[in-house]
């Protein structure tokens, strides 16, 4: 399960940022996943239940906000939430493909720190 790897990824990050900063505590994460990250929110949330408490940020609370995918038709350019992974039909005009304009996102948006 990747998750965990992307779970300790996220924790060095705010562990830099919150040094950065000069705080001693991490109140509150919040990270930002999208449908077509590949991440499966649930095995992330487990991964930093798990990580938390071995972190730098013990005792912090967690927040996992996900982004559903939404794509560009190429041929009438309307904006439209894909219905399947990387191959998709344009509900307006039936054109395959487009262009993805979010859904994979993959970032951590917020820190809450002393």
């Amino acid at each position: 399960m990747h998750e965990f790897g992307i779970a300790q990824a996220a924790l060095q990050q705010v562990a830099a940022q919150a040094q950065q900063a000069g705080a001693t505590r991490v109140h509150r994460i919040v990270l930002r996943i999208g449908a077509l990250s590949g991440v499966d929110p649930e095995a992330l949330r487990f991964a930093l239940e798990v990580a938390i408490p071995e972190s730098s940020a013990a005792g912090a609370e967690f927040e996992i906000e996900t982004v559903p995918a939404r794509a560009r038709c190429q041929q009438c350019e309307r904006e439209f939430e894909p219905k399947t992974g990387l191959f998709f039909e344009c509900p307006h005009c039936q054109a395959l493909g487009g262009t993805l304009t979010q859904g994979k996102e993959m970032h951590l948006v917020r820190l809450e720190i002393s």
